[in-house]
């Protein structure tokens, strides 16, 4: 890693903190662009001329899902790529010097759930104190926006990185993973990735996830005589109580990952959505539970579908109704396999010393029990990549929140990390 003279870090150190402004206006800016799953247009648009006006080449391109359906990190899809592309602003320096790079953020957001609990409306963001609230505003913006002044920071004073960086915004980190698995397939390689997630610490290691779909058909009859039918909704409900069983072994000491095993509860099968029945008068007839289970590394997607089918399969034969239940499982969306990497990688020691140089405090190495695309650098780079950005709260929740200081705290590490990782060159 290349040492900086003290001079050139204060000047970084300057240039990042002249920044403030800018990080809360851009961040706001993109935060009331609300780019949930089909809509990502307008902030990828807004991604694009950001990247063009610092001078970058700007690749855009929608995801070919032809072409990725034969890859092993396929997740699938659950509506149409079109008009929803990558954006990807690419540096090439005057001179080539250092390691390469790749920082990438997920320009999706979740779901706001009922807007009606948030103080100020989600996609309108507002600043109270050190926090900027907004849907999407610690989850990821936040840390895109980290990463686009860093790279600015460094063109304020004259730097440019002395190796390739390429700046992903992807989509679909929060359904599939096909986003960065596109960049991945469309050729960006790199030394090192970094994520710019939300969180207080540095990713060593995530979980698998997968998503899965229950559709299951009762027996339907008139509610007065609701006993000689059968209720796909309870059939359903019960078919994932018998999964709920699995979650507990799977919990069980003896079952985990050693990097999980002082974990609270590292596995989790959560019952995200049910939906059922046609009247309040008739038994249901259908009936739909949509799943999302976590899995330890190590464990593969075929072994995990297995494990679930064999489960749900005892369940049905075992069940008194099982002559007038039928079901089936499809699954679509995350089928994310979990990833492990060697706490010695340079990626994760020199951003942990940068952070130290930035903040004075030492970083710890987390383990996650969600999934983030560092997997599909690990895995299929095979691309040395971790998770480090803001902190904020309420992801996925009501109000969320990012931290501003820890923003530019976050953003005046990457400058250092670039510069230290890349090495830099004299601008022209």
């Amino acid at each position: 890693m290349q040492t900086l003279a003290q001079d050139v870090e204060d000047d970084i150190a300057q240039a990042t903190a002249a920044l403030r402004t800018d990080t809360v206006s851009m961040l706001s800016e993109l935060v009331a662009l609300p780019s949930l799953l089909g809509a990502e247009a307008g902030a990828q648009d807004w991604m694009a001329d950001r990247l063009g006006s610092m001078g970058l080449a700007v690749e855009r391109f929608d995801i070919d899902e032809a072409k990725l359906k034969s890859h092993k990190g396929w997740s699938p899809s659950i509506i149409s790529y079109d008009g929803r592309p990558n954006v990807v602003g690419v540096h090439r320096p005057s001179q080539v010097k250092g390691r390469s790079l790749i920082l990438n953020g997920h320009i999706d957001v979740v779901p706001v759930g009922n807007d009606s609990m948030w103080t100020t409306p989600p996609f309108s963001p507002r600043v109270e104190g050190d926090r900027l609230y907004g849907r999407g505003a610690a989850d990821m913006k936040a840390g895109i926006i980290a990463w686009l002044n860093a790279f600015r920071a460094l063109q304020s004073i004259g730097l440019e990185p002395a190796a390739p960086v390429y700046l992903q915004s992807v989509i679909e980190e929060e359904c599939t993973g096909n986003g960065a698995l596109a960049c991945l397939v469309q050729g960006y390689h790199a030394d090192a990735a970094i994520i710019t997630e939300p969180g207080d610490g540095l990713l060593r290691a995530q979980l698998g996830v997968m998503w899965l779909t229950l559709e299951v058909t009762g027996v339907p009859v008139h509610a007065m005589v609701a006993h000689t039918g059968t209720n796909a909704i309870d059939a359903a409900r019960n078919l994932f109580a018998e999964l709920k069983l699995l979650e507990r072994e799977w919990n069980e000491p003896a079952k985990r990952h050693a990097l999980w095993c002082h974990h609270d509860h590292p596995i989790n099968f959560n019952l995200g959505r049910l939906m059922g029945g046609e009247w309040h008068s008739s038994v249901a007839t259908t009936a739909r539970a949509d799943i999302r289970l976590s899995f330890y590394p190590g464990m593969s997607r075929e072994q995990v579908k297995a494990a679930v089918e064999a489960r749900l399969a005892e369940a049905h034969a075992a069940s008194p109704s099982r002559a007038s239940v039928n079901y089936r499982v499809i699954y679509q969306g995350f089928q994310s396999e979990g990833c492990v990497m060697d706490a010695g990688e340079p990626v994760l020691t020199e951003l942990a010393r940068c952070h130290r140089d930035v903040t004075g405090r030492d970083i710890e190495l987390t383990v996650s029990t969600g999934t983030t695309d560092a997997r599909t650098f690990n895995l299929y780079g095979p691309i040395p990549a971790t998770c480090y950005g803001p902190i904020g709260e309420s992801i996925h929740g009501i109000d969320e929140w990012v931290s501003i200081d820890s923003t530019m705290a976050c953003t005046e590490v990457l400058a250092r990390f670039i510069a230290r990782w890349c090495g830099v060159n004299r601008r022209g």
